[in-house]
C-alpha cells in the first residue's frame, strides 16, 4: 500500500493564543482512499513565530504495525473491545478441544497473556470434537459463546452450540451450555456470528445444504442468543474463486457505517485459495431479503507472494485503542499444508491490521500483511500568526 500525500495542515493563530495543531492528519493511501492517521508534532517555536510571523512545523506520522504474526496457531480469531476497557481474544485451539480466552487493557498486551480454558469439550456424544471457531459477545448483561462442536460418533456432525457467563470476568465466571441452536434442518454447520442492527439482533452462519455438498450463508433474526426465527439463504458459492476444493461460503463477520452494512465471509479450501469475499445491503434495508444484499463479483482478501501470506480470512472487526477499524484474520506462512488434510496444519495464524475505508464508503482490506513505513514521510503544519 503506497503513501501517495499527507495533507499539509494550515492555522492561524492570535498573538498570545495557545497553538493547537490537530492529533490527526488526512493522508492519500490510495486514488479513492484518504484515512486519518495520529500526528506526533515537533515542538513550536513561538519567538520564532513572533520574529517571522509564520513557520512551518514538522510531525511524525504514527502508524501501528502489529507483530506478524499477531498470536501463533490461533485460528478464527475473534476479538472484541468490552465496555469495561478490556479487549477479549479467542480463536480455535489446534487441538480442536476446549474454548480459550484471554483478555488485556491493551492489544499489545495480548499476545503475552494469560489464556484461560473456559469450556472443555464433552468426552461422547455431542460438543465432544471438533470444538470450532468461537466468537465471544456480551448480549442483555451476560456473556455468550458462539461455537461449532461434533460428535464423537460422527466427528463431522458439526452444529453451532452457544455457551452463556453471567459473571463480570468472564474468565472467571462459569460457562452454562444453552445447547443448540434451532436450525431448520440438520446438517454441517458452523461459524455462527452474532450482532445488533436498528434494536434486532441477528445470527448469520454457514451450513451445507441437505446432500452436503455446498457451504451456503444463512441469516436469520433472534429470539434470543441462542434461538433463532426464521432462517433465510443469504449466500451461495458462485463465483470460481469461492468453489475452489469445496464450494464454501462461511467464516461471516458484520461491519457497518451509517449508509451501508457489510457482512465478510470466507471461501473455498482453507489453503491458500482460502480468500475473502463482501457482502452489502443499505442501512435501512430489511436484512432478511435476500433481494436486499449484494455480493461483490472479485474477492476483498487473497493470498500475497509479497508478504508471505497465505489463504487469509475467517476475520473478525475490531478497533484500535484510539477508534480505528481492525482486521483480524488467520493465515499461513506458506503455500499449502504439512498434513493430508489442510484442518489439520495448524499454522494458521491469528494476524491483526488497519482496517480502511473507500471514499465511496466501502471497506478496503488492502493485502494481507501490507505494511506502511512513514519514514520518509513527514507532516506539515503551516502556523500564521494573525
Amino acid at each position: 500500500m503506497d503513501i501517495k500525500r499527507i495533507h499539509d495542515v494550515e492555522i492561524d493563530v492570535s498573538r498570545g493564543e495557545d497553538i493547537r495543531l490537530p492529533e490527526r492528519v488526512l493522508v492519500d493511501l490510495e486514488d479513492n482512499i484518504t484515512a486519518e492517521f495520529n500526528v506526533n508534532w515537533d515542538s513550536v517555536d513561538e519567538n520564532e513565530l513572533l520574529d517571522k510571523g509564520t513557520i512551518e512545523v514538522e510531525g511524525k506520522v504514527e502508524h501501528k504495525d502489529y507483530p506478524k504474526p499477531f498470536i501463533e496457531q490461533r485460528a478464527d480469531p475473534y476479538l472484541y473491545k468490552h465496555t469495561d476497557g478490556y479487549y477479549y481474544f479467542t480463536g480455535s485451539y489446534p487441538l480442536y478441544d476446549r474454548v480459550v480466552l484471554r483478555r488485556a487493557k491493551t492489544i499489545d498486551e495480548l499476545p503475552q497473556a494469560e489464556e484461560k480454558v473456559i469450556w472443555w469439550k464433552h468426552e461422547s456424544g455431542i460438543m465432544s470434537e471438533h470444538i470450532w471457531a468461537p466468537e465471544i459477545h456480551f448480549i442483555d448483561g451476560k456473556w455468550y459463546v458462539h461455537v461449532a462442536a461434533g460428535d464423537k460418533d460422527d466427528v463431522w456432525a458439526i452444529r453451532p452450540y452457544v455457551l452463556e457467563c453471567d459473571a463480570e470476568n468472564p474468565l472467571e465466571g462459569e460457562w452454562i451450555e444453552k445447547g443448540q441452536i434451532n436450525t431448520e434442518f440438520q446438517s454441517f454447520s458452523l461459524d455462527a456470528t452474532t450482532f445488533e442492527h436498528q434494536g434486532k439482533r441477528y445470527l448469520v452462519w454457514s451450513q451445507k445444504v441437505d446432500n452436503d455438498t455446498i457451504a451456503n450463508l444463512y441469516i436469520a433474526e433472534m429470539e434470543n442468543p441462542w434461538t433463532i426465527k426464521k432462517q433465510v439463504l443469504l449466500s451461495t458459492p458462485e463465483y470460481d474463486w469461492e468453489v475452489i476444493g469445496f464450494d464454501v461460503n462461511e467464516g461471516p463477520a458484520m461491519i457497518k457505517n451509517d449508509k451501508k452494512i457489510f457482512i465478510a465471509f470466507s471461501a473455498s479450501e482453507t489453503d491458500e485459495n482460502y480468500a475473502m469475499g463482501l457482502l452489502h445491503a443499505d442501512i435501512d434495508s430489511d436484512l432478511l431479503d435476500p433481494n436486499a444484499w449484494t455480493k461483490e463479483k472479485e474477492p476483498v482478501l487473497v493470498s500475497s507472494d509479497n508478504t508471505g501470506e497465505y489463504g487469509p480470512g475467517h476475520n473478525s472487526f475490531c478497533v484500535d485503542e484510539d477508534g480505528y477499524e481492525l482486521l483480524v484474520y488467520h493465515a499461513r506462512p506458506y503455500k499449502g499444508f504439512n498434513t493430508e488434510n489442510p484442518l489439520y496444519d495448524h499454522n494458521r495464524h491469528a494476524r491483526i491490521q488497519r482496517l480502511f475505508w473507500t471514499k465511496d464508503g466501502f471497506p478496503y482490506f488492502g493485502e494481507p500483511g501490507y505494511q506502511l513505513d512513514f519514514s520518509n514521510h513527514k507532516a506539515k503544519a503551516k502556523i500564521t500568526l494573525r
